[in-house]
């Protein structure tokens, strides 16, 4: 059974930094693209950020561009979003996601329902 399991979400004032973790299991993780997506009350779901386990090639929104850092420590098959100078409008539910077969350009065009794996989601808000 393939588990993304993520932690570290919490409150943050604005300016503030967490580090948001997301432990895999039952799936070979080389094989994958993990991400991150965010769902804020009463928007559309938005894809982050995602990482190519295999070449660690990495790709961001626009919008948190500069300020988030993706990871992987695939010896423990775990990728992490490190997230800095956050803001209000980054508050929301974030999700860790997980595609096979898909270099990290071609993941961060990919729909939601179209990844493979969903992780349960880790709530960060941030105050202004």
């Amino acid at each position: 059974e393939v588990q993304l399991v993520e932690s570290g979400g919490g409150l943050v004032q604005a300016g503030g930094s967490l580090r948001l973790s997301c432990a895999t299991s039952g799936l070979t993780f080389d094989d994958y693209t993990i991400g991150w997506f965010r769902q804020a009350p009463g928007k559309e779901r938005e894809v982050v950020s995602c990482i190519n386990t295999n070449d660690h090639s990495t790709r961001y929104s626009d919008s948190v561009k500069g300020r988030f850092t993706i990871s992987s420590d695939n010896a423990k098959k775990t990728v992490y979003l490190q997230m800095s100078s956050l803001k209000p409008e980054d508050t929301a539910v974030y999700y860790c996601v997980a595609v096979w077969a898909l270099t990290s350009t071609q993941a961060m065009g990919v729909p939601g329902n179209k990844w493979d794996y969903w992780g349960q989601g880790t709530q960060v808000i941030v105050s202004s």
